[in-house]
């Protein structure tokens, strides 16, 4: 005897908070579902919310208008295919991170989220309480487990519902992307098939788009009850995609699904910097960004990152010279926004700078020049560019690297402004990387252009922040690639000096750039947000004091 079910897995990017427009999202959705035949519905964790929602789900209006969109959307499962979806709800006095099973018009079924994440960028445990060990449900002689996200990243949960006699899992997500994300989710999975040798089915419905400072990759897929991979949604993309299972002797199988190709490397880095900015700016209602246009690569970069995700009309460069700035980079930035095909001005801050110094020259008088100018250059330029910002409306976009964050090495309220920076978790030392990939693709990444938009006289010239004369980073910084494995050892794997040193490391300098990664605390809490795209951001990930005596041996 055979039995078959039409599946369609609905990888959509909510909006944090728009529970109205997230229930027409999924209402727009199940139509689709229903023109294509389908027999069910499935929508990412948490969907009429949106994932994360942090403490908004602590306000019992956002709760309570999730559960009546929920009512709401019950009804169209009358005459149309049955509904799994995601919302916080209340049970008496506890809130509880849910699955909803909606068919017949009604709340069919009911599931709480029992291992809630706390670590890395989670922190369910701050608004949600722990559900109990979920059961089965058993919906159209199916039965099925519910379990949401972290319930499938460890066997208790899927111990349980298969000890019920569950032989499909369907699995609401909001998993984040980060590099290693594909290797922990193979990883976690393959160990289903292992200890039950088989004979279970998985759908796995993961949300995609950027919410703040996480990027979600979707890349939502399904295996059969052998284990092997039938369905693949793009990644970065939304998608909806349906799958035809069949139930036999050897248990579920599905067939005319989606089989996307995976993103890795360098290419699921750029889509994921794209997505995280692109959906910053448009969620929270900019018309584009504005950008400042130095000439070197770290603004080039983030003006192709802005053009592959808005499109070239809504992004602005500005080159902002001062009596330091070079021929060479008025030339640079002037090219790279013709490369990209983005509007481009000049405007002097030469003229503002000499004022400060007048109007400062009697407090100042018989000190020495010292950073302190070079800071009134920087500031200077994030004047003109919060002016822009405020008269026109585009969001300013802040172009450091990880590298310089990590060290302090740039300018509050100058070259630190701005609504959002896409580059805050990349090191510059992977912002060259970035750059030649994005010169040689040949096939396009979003709205920009193709072949070599950042010039090699861009990628190989000495960065500089242009303050004083013949002024170079490395003046002041180690190299940069001496630079990022040191941080990348006291960051993102928390070293102690000393195995730093036994690495090859030079004593002296680990220790000034472990004291110079404390000290920029404060200043990195006044940062603005910025894509995730490693094992550790500064913001979400690491939350270390800003007052902080503390030195390894």
């Amino acid at each position: 005897m055979t039995q078959t079910v039409k599946i369609l897995s609905a990888q959509l990017n909510p909006v944090v908070g728009d529970v109205a427009g997230n229930l027409a999202r999924a209402r727009a959705a199940h139509a689709e579902a229903a023109a294509r035949g389908a027999d069910l519905i499935v929508f990412p964790e948490l969907f009429l919310i949106g994932y994360p929602p942090e403490d908004l789900v602590l306000k019992p209006a956002a709760v309570e208008a999730c559960q009546r969109a929920l009512d709401s959307l019950a009804q169209e499962t009358r005459n149309g295919p049955a509904i799994i979806i995601g919302l916080p709800w209340r049970q008496g006095a506890l809130l509880h991170n849910a699955v909803a099973l909606l068919d017949e018009g009604r709340l069919f079924a009911l599931r709480f989220k029992h291992d809630l994440p706390n670590y890395s960028v989670f922190d369910e445990k701050r608004v949600f309480e722990r559900g109990p060990m979920p059961e089965i449900v058993k919906w159209r002689g199916i039965r099925l487990g519910l379990p949401i996200c972290e319930d499938i990243w460890y066997v208790g949960v899927p111990d349980k519902l298969i000890a019920q006699g569950a032989e499909m899992m369907i699995s609401i997500n909001g998993s984040p992307w980060r590099r290693s994300v594909e290797r922990e989710r193979e990883t976690a999975f393959a160990r289903w098939y292992d200890r039950w040798n088989g004979a279970k089915a998985l759908v796995f419905v993961n949300q995609v788009g950027g919410q703040d400072e996480l990027v979600f990759d979707g890349a939502s897929f399904s295996r059969d009850s052998e284990g092997t991979e039938c369905q693949r949604l793009p990644a970065f993309e939304e998608s909806m995609d349906l799958a035809v299972w069949t139930l036999d002797d050897s248990g579920w199988h599905c067939e005319g699904a989606q089989r996307a190709g995976l993103v890795a490397g360098l290419e699921a880095d750029w889509r994921a910097l794209c997505r995280g900015l692109g959906d910053y700016v448009s969620k929270n209602g900019f018309p584009g960004v504005v950008l400042g246009m130095s000439g070197g690569i770290d603004s080039a970069i983030s003006a192709a990152i802005a053009v592959d995700a808005l499109g070239a009309d809504k992004v602005w460069a500005v080159m902002l010279p001062s009596q330091y700035t070079s021929e060479e980079s008025l030339e640079d930035a002037k090219d790279c926004a013709e490369r990209l095909g983005i509007r481009y001005d000049i405007i002097d801050v030469e003229p503002a700078i000499a004022s400060f110094g007048q109007i400062l020259a009697p407090a100042f008088r018989g000190s020495k020049i010292d950073a302190t100018e070079e800071n009134i250059q920087s500031r200077a330029r994030g004047v003109v560019l919060m002016a822009l910002s405020n008269k026109f409306g585009p969001m300013v976009l802040s172009t450091g690297n990880k590298s310089e964050m990590a060290v302090g090495y740039a300018t509050l309220y100058g070259d630190m402004n701005g609504g959002y920076n896409a580059l805050k978790d990349v090191y510059k030392t992977e912002v060259y990387e970035l750059a030649r990939w994005r010169n040689e693709i040949r096939e396009p990444v979003g709205h920009g252009p193709v072949g070599e938009v950042i010039t090699r006289r861009i990628i190989t010239k000495a960065p500089s922040a242009e303050l004083r004369p013949d002024q170079t980073d490395q003046d002041s910084l180690p190299p940069y690639d001496v630079l990022d494995a040191i941080l990348y050892g006291l960051i993102e794997d928390e070293k102690a000096p000393r195995d730093l040193v036994a690495a090859g490391h030079d004593a002296d300098t680990v220790r000034r750039i472990e004291d110079l990664l404390y000290r920029a605390e404060y200043k990195r809490r006044q940062a603005p947000p910025g894509v995730k795209i490693g094992s550790k951001n500064f913001g979400r990930d690491r939350r270390y004091p800003m007052t902080n005596r503390f030195r390894a041996d």
